[in-house]
This record gives C-alpha cells, sequence and structure tokens, in this order.
C-alpha cells in the first residue's frame, strides 16, 4: 500500500511512525513533513491545503490511501477534491469537517443527535455575550466559534478576560462551565460504523498545575487507570454512533476519525468539543500503543466497510508525551533556536523523540519552527515508568529558552 500523509506536526510524525511499521505499507510520504519523518519517509515540499497540489502529488505517487492529519487541510476541502479524483482518503469532506469548524454547528448535531454537552448560547453581539456571561456565571467559558489551533477558548473566573475573549472573536458560544476530568476519545468511522480507540487524557494548560492560557496541548498520556468501567462503551452508544447517525442523516457522512473531547462530570458523560482529526499530542501515546496494523484500519475507514464488532488490540502498558515549547508560546513562539540532544534523548530506553515544529536550517542544524517543538514520548509497564522515561528522555534536549510542564501524568 502506497500512504501518502498531509501535514508538518507531532500529530503527522505519529502518524507516519505508526504506518511505517506497518508491514502492508510498501511506499510512505508526507507533505510536507518535517525532518523527523523525512528519517522514515519521502517529505515532499507543498502546501497540504492546496487541493490541487495535493491531488496532482496523490497521482504521481499513485496514493492507495492519503491521510489528512491537521484540520485546516480538511476544511481546506482537500479530502472532496482527492475523493472527486478517485483517491481514498482518510478524513472528513469539507461539510462534515464543520464539526469542529464550527461550534455552534457541533451544538446543533449534538442537539438533534440527543448527545449530552453542556448548555450554551451562541453570541454574534457585546450584548448578547454579556447577557450569557452573566446567565451562566463564573468560571466562564467562551470559546471562539471558528478554528483556532487550539487556543480559541477562555475559561476563567475573571468576567472581564472572558468579556475580552468574547468581543475580540466574530461569533463565540458560551456555555456551562464543566466539572470533573476530561478524556479525550478517538473513533474510527467510515461514515456509517465506528470503533473506538483507547482513551487518553491531555493537558492544555501551559504551565505546571493547569495554570495559564490554553494551548495546542503540552503533553498525554493512556492508558487511564481511573477511567470508570464501560466508560468506552458508553461514550460510543451515547455520543460518537449517535453523531455519526445524524451526519449520515443529512447526507454529509463522517468518514475519518471522530475526536470526542469529554467531561466526566458529576451528573455524567459531557461532550466539551469535536475535533475532526487525530487530537495532538494524544495521537501520539494513543497510535503508541496500537497493535492492531494502522493502514488498513484507515483505508476500511476511506473506501467503507469498517466491521463495527471489530476492536483494535493494543499492546500492553502505558505512552506518556511531554511538548518541548518555544519561548513565547503560545502567543508569541521564537523561532530558529538551534536544538541539541536529541541522540542523547534517544539512546534513554523506552522513548523517542517526534518533531512537531522542527526544520534544518541553511548549515543543517535542526532549529525551532513552531510553537511546540518535539514531543518527547516515554514509553513503560505503566504509567509512572512511562512518564519518569519520557523526563530522563527530556532532560538531554537543550533549546534555549523552551519550557514544558512537569506535572504530565503526574498521577
Amino acid at each position: 500500500m502506497r500512504v501518502l500523509v498531509l501535514g508538518s506536526g507531532g500529530r503527522e510524525h505519529a502518524l507516519a511512525r505508526a504506518l511505517h511499521r506497518d508491514p502492508a505499507v510498501t511506499a510512505l510520504h508526507c507533505a510536507p513533513g518535517n525532518p523527523g519523518t523525512a528519517e522514515i519517509a519521502d517529505n515532499h515540499q507543498l502546501d497540504p491545503t492546496d487541493a490541487v497540489a495535493v491531488t496532482e502529488l496523490a497521482g504521481r505517487l499513485r496514493a492507495d490511501l492519503v491521510v489528512a492529519g491537521p484540520e485546516a487541510v480538511l476544511v481546506a476541502g482537500v479530502g472532496d477534491a482527492l475523493r472527486k479524483a478517485g483517491f481514498p482518503c482518510f478524513g472528513p469532506d469539507r461539510a462534515a469537517a464543520r464539526i469542529e469548524a464550527s461550534k455552534a454547528f457541533a451544538k446543533e448535531i449534538m442537539a438533534k443527535a440527543g448527545v449530552p454537552t453542556a448548555d450554551a448560547r451562541i453570541c454574534e453581539t457585546a450584548a448578547a455575550a454579556d447577557e450569557a456571561l452573566d446567565s451562566f456565571g463564573p468560571p466562564y467559558v467562551v470559546k471562539d466559534d471558528g478554528l483556532a489551533a487550539g487556543k480559541g477558548v477562555v475559561v476563567t473566573g475573571d468576567r472581564a478576560a472572558a468579556h475580552r475573549h468574547a468581543t475580540s472573536c466574530e461569533r463565540v458560544v458560551i456555555e456551562e462551565f464543566l466539572d470533573g476530568p476530561e478524556v479525550s476519545l478517538f473513533a474510527l468511522s467510515d461514515g456509517q460504523h465506528a470503533v473506538p480507540l483507547l482513551p487518553a487524557q491531555d493537558f492544555k494548560r501551559a504551565y505546571d498545575g493547569n495554570d495559564g492560557p490554553n494551548t495546542g496541548g503540552m503533553g498525554a498520556y493512556t492508558p487511564l487507570p481511573w477511567a470508570p468501567p464501560g466508560l468506552v462503551d458508553e461514550v460510543m452508544s451515547t455520543v460518537i454512533q449517535p453523531t455519526v447517525d445524524e451526519m449520515r442523516r443529512r447526507e454529509i457522512p463522517y468518514v475519518g476519525v471522530l475526536y470526542a473531547g469529554l467531561a466526566l462530570t458529576s451528573k455524567g458523560v459531557r461532550v466539551v468539543e469535536f475535533n475532526a482529526r487525530f487530537g495532538d499530542p494524544e495521537a501520539q501515546v494513543v497510535l503508541d500503543r496500537l497493535a492492531t496494523p494502522l493502514a488498513s484500519l484507515l483505508q476500511a475507514c476511506a473506501i467503507g466497510g469498517l466491521d463495527p464488532r471489530f476492536r483494535p488490540e493494543w499492546r500492553p502498558g502505558a505512552a506518556v508525551t511531554v511538548v518541548l515549547a518555544s519561548e513565547g508560546y503560545p502567543s508569541a513562539p521564537v523561532k530558529g533556536d538551534v536544538i541539541t540532544g536529541l541522540d542523547e534523548a534517544a539512546k534513554v530506553d523506552g522513548a523517542y523523540v517526534l518533531h512537531a515544529g522542527t526544520k534544518l536550517d541553511a548549515d543543517g542544524r535542526l532549529v525551532a519552527n513552531g510553537g511546540r517543538v518535539l514531543n518527547v514520548v516515554g514509553t513503560g509497564p505503566d504509567v509512572p515508568t512511562a512518564r519518569a522515561t519520557a523526563y530522563e528522555a527530556l532532560s538531554n534536549i537543550t533549546l534555549r529558552g523552551s519550557h514544558h510542564r512537569t506535572d504530565i501524568a503526574a498521577l
């Protein structure tokens, strides 16, 4: 199978790594990829949101499967163009990707499907936003309706800060605060059926103790030893399948991975958000544990015929990833600083490094090229061991001004 992965981040490196170990994959390509994917795949420099360029590349490569990584690719309609040209694509069309591109649309889908979620109001004026803030009270939850790379949500007890965020957005969703721990669950769908992957937990806040601004994610781990039994089956029956059914009823079948961000509240499971792609950095740990070959799973979604009774097999043990972020992230990340110590990090037993925001400079040196620069993954027989491995590997890496959380997966 010839596979093309679209994107350049840590999620795409994790996808490429999982596909690389699948014996069915005979040729692996990334567009544009990064210095990490270049070690296991052929990189092609193009804009992955350019549907024409991507379709032409898929034709030259005679791709049997195209895997869309980031949400921007999906919202740009690249999946639509690929399918029209006859290429199997793992990732929803533009219309179905609205479940992430518009939080208001996601709320509409959930209401029609009977999916449990937070009460919310959609606001397009400052007056409407103020009324909603007063109605729900603190902690205030204000979400930019559109895509914001994981940084469009403000959760705060400061009403003035909530008001500022609401009025800085063209359209916002203001909703009730959901108590309880958060869980991420991915489900693979062929537009009719869906199968679950392992649940994981990520850490959105920039600093230790869940302090600081929201980010795209500063770390993640799986499995979740504290998760209630039966959680996955409950989410599949009350959240995932009803959503897939509603999308199909609207004749916008959902093909790809449906990411459900969940809160385990005192009143039960509630959906915080949907994403139309693998979460980043949760994908890094979930894909690490996957024992079932990935390519055939994704292709079954892309061409139809996913067996709803199928359950992927998982490697025993745990995985933890810690994000190394550049100076100034998330507000104003600094680029261009040299990264060293990756070879030493990779020598730590049970650890490896995924590239997220890196590039090679004119002198061939590895430098930071984004806010989240590296994902350092540790594995082991349990979460504490995997966590210790990840932090030991991370201690070998140097990037001027960088920062990371020290409490990822601290159970």
